[in-house]
C-alpha cells in the first residue's frame, strides 16, 4: 500500500496515500475500537453543513481567501451528497469531546478541498484542516451543534410513525367500538369496558407522547455555535458571530438560533436530557401497549384470547403449531434498550465538569441508537401486529357473562351488600350474575336488561327509569 507522511504534536504517521482523512483522525482510529460501527451519516452530513456554513460565513467577512472558501464549500456539498462517508474512519464512542471526529471532518474536507484546487492530498499549504476548515470554530461548538441538527432530522421520522401509529389505534378504536369485554384490574375482573375504548386509550396514549416529542425537537433548535472553546467566542470575528446562525439556518433549512448564554449552552446538556427523558417515556407507553396486547392475546386455547395477533412466523423449534407474540416482545426489548440509554444520556449530562462536557460522543450515539430504534419499532408494531388485530367477539361476552365483575353495575340499584352477596353466590355457584338476580326476584327482566345494556355500563347515560332508593332499601339491609 502507497502512503504519504503526515505529522502532528505526537509524531509522523504513515497514511494511505488514497486517504481523505489524515494523521489526527488515523490516531483516534487506532485509539478507539469500541463499537467497530461508523459515525452516523446523518452526523456527518450534519458537520459538513457547519463547515459550508463557516467558510461562507468566513469568506463573506473577509477572513477567508475565496478560492479556499469556495474549494471547501465545494468539497462540502460532495459530503452532504453522500460522497466520502466511507472516509470518516473514527469510531462513535471517543475520548476528547469529539475533537477525533471533528478533525476527521476537518481532514476530509480540506484533501478533497485540495484536490479541487490542483493539489495533492496531505498539502496542507493550500488548504489546512485547523487554519481554513476549522477557522472560527472548535470542536466544542461544532459537535454539539451537529448532534442537534441530526437530532432535529431524525426526529421528524420518528414522530410520523408515531402518528401513523395513533392513525392504526384509532381506526382500531372505531372498528372494536361495539365489542363489549370485561375489563381487568390488578389482572382481575373489574367492570366492563368496550375494545374501542381500550384501543382509544391506546390512542391516547400515543398522542401525547407525539405532542411530547415536537415540544421537545424545540429544544435543539437552541444552538452553541460561535462559542468556540469555552462559550467566549475566541478567535471569532463579530461579523462571523453575527452571520453564523443565519447561514446556518439557509444551509440545513432548520429554524436555529443562536443560544443567549453561549458560555451556559457550551458545558449544559440538559436540553438532551429533556429529548431522551420523552423518549423513554414514550418507550415505557409502547412497552406497556405491548404487555396488554399480549395478555388480551394470550392462549389460544387456554389464556385470555380475546383478541387476535396476526401470525408472523413460527414461535417453537420443538412445539408444533405454536406462534408467539414476536412483535410486542421487540416493541419491549426496544422499549428496555431505549430506557437503557435514558440513563446513560443521564449520566453523561451530569459528568460535564466545569467549562466543558467531554462525554457528547457516547450521549449522542446513545441518543440517535433511540430515535431510530424507536422509529423503526413503531414501523413494524403497526405493520405487522396493530393492522391485523381482530377482535374474538364470542369470546369477550363468554367471559363478559361469566364475570362476577357485572354486579358493580347493579349496587346504585340494590346496593353494595346485596352486590356482593350475589356475587359471591356466582363464584361459588358458577351461576350467572343475571341469573341469579332473576331468580331472587331482585329485578325485572326488564330492568335489568337497562341495567346491564352495554353502553350504559362503559359511558356516561342519563338515568335509567327505575327507583334506585326502592331498591336500594329494600335490599340493602
Amino acid at each position: 500500500m502507497k502512503t504519504r507522511l503526515e505529522s502532528d504534536s505526537i509524531g509522523i504517521m504513515k497514511i494511505p496515500v488514497d486517504a481523505y482523512y489524515g494523521v489526527q483522525t488515523l490516531r483516534a482510529k487506532n485509539n478507539f475500537h469500541i463499537t467497530n460501527k461508523k459515525i452516523n451519516p446523518e452526523f456527518i452530513v450534519s458537520l459538513a453543513q457547519i463547515k459550508k456554513s463557516a467558510a461562507i460565513t468566513n469568506r463573506d467577512a473577509g477572513m477567508l481567501d475565496s478560492k479556499i472558501a469556495n474549494a471547501i464549500i465545494n468539497a462540502c456539498d460532495e459530503i452532504i451528497s453522500g460522497k466520502l462517508h466511507n472516509q470518516f474512519i473514527v469510531d462513535p464512542i471517543q475520548g476528547g469531546a469529539g475533537t477525533s471526529t471533528n478533525m476527521n471532518a476537518n481532514e476530509v474536507i480540506a484533501n478533497r478541498a485540495i484536490e479541487l484546487l490542483g493539489g495533492t492530498k496531505g498539502d496542507y499549504t493550500i488548504v489546512h484542516p485547523n487554519d481554513h476548515v476549522n477557522m472560527s470554530q472548535s470542536t466544542n461548538d461544532v459537535f454539539p451543534t451537529a448532534g442537534k441538527i441530526t437530532i432535529l432530522k431524525m426526529l421528524p421520522r420518528a414522530i410520523s410513525e408515531l402518528q401513523r401509529l395513533y392513525d392504526a389505534l384509532e381506526l382500531k378504536s372505531l372498528e372494536f367500538n361495539n365489542i363489549i369485554k370485561m375489563g381487568r384490574t390488578q389482572l382481575q375482573d373489574a367492570v366492563p369496558i368496550r375494545l374501542g375504548q381500550s384501543f382509544h386509550a391506546f390512542a391516547s396514549m400515543i398522542k401525547r407522547d407525539i405532542y411530547r416529542l415536537n415540544k421537545a425537537k424545540k429544544e435543539m433548535l437552541k444552538l452553541n455555535i460561535g462559542a468556540t472553546a469555552i462559550g467566549t467566542s475566541i478567535n471569532v470575528s463579530s461579523k462571523y458571530l453575527n452571520n453564523i446562525i443565519s447561514n446556518l439556518r439557509e444551509v440545513t433549512g432548520f429554524n436555529v438560533y443562536q443560544a443567549e448564554d453561549l458560555i451556559d449552552a457550551t458545558q449544559n446538556l440538559d436540553g438532551l436530557v429533556t429529548v431522551s427523558g420523552v423518549l423513554k417515556t414514550c418507550a415505557v407507553n409502547l412497552s406497556k401497549m405491548a404487555n396488554d396486547l399480549r395478555l388480551l392475546s394470550s392462549g389460544p386455547k387456554t389464556g385470555i384470547v380475546e383478541i387476535n395477533l396476526p401470525a408472523k412466523q413460527n414461535g417453537s423449534s420443538i412445539m408444533p403449531g405454536k406462534i408467539n407474540p414476536v412483535i410486542p416482545e421487540v416493541v419491549s426489548q426496544v422499549a428496555f434498550n431505549i430506557i437503557g440509554n435514558d440513563f446513560t444520556i443521564t449520566m453523561a449530562a451530569e459528568a460535564g465538569q466545569l467549562e466543558l462536557n467531554a462525554f457528547e460522543p457516547v450521549l449522542f450515539y446513545n441518543l440517535f441508537e433511540s430515535i431510530e430504534t424507536l422509529k423503526n419499532v413503531t414501523n413494524t408494531f403497526i405493520d405487522n401486529c396493530i393492522s391485523g388485530i381482530t377482535a374474538n367477539k364470542e369470546r369477550c361476552e363468554y367471559l363478559l357473562n361469566s364475570s362476577v365483575g357485572i354486579a358493580t353495575a347493579l349496587c346504585p340499584y340494590i346496593g353494595y351488600k346485596e352486590a356482593t352477596d350475589i356475587a359471591k353466590e356466582a363464584l361459588k355457584t358458577g351461576k350467572q350474575v343475571k341469573e341469579i338476580v332473576l331468580k331472587k326476584g331482585i329485578l325485572t327482566s326488564e330492568e335489568l336488561g337497562k341495567i346491564l345494556d352495554p353502553i350504559s355500563m362503559t359511558q356516561v347515560s342519563e338515568s335509567l327509569d327505575i327507583d334506585k332508593k326502592r331498591n336500594i332499601r329494600k335490599y340493602a339491609m
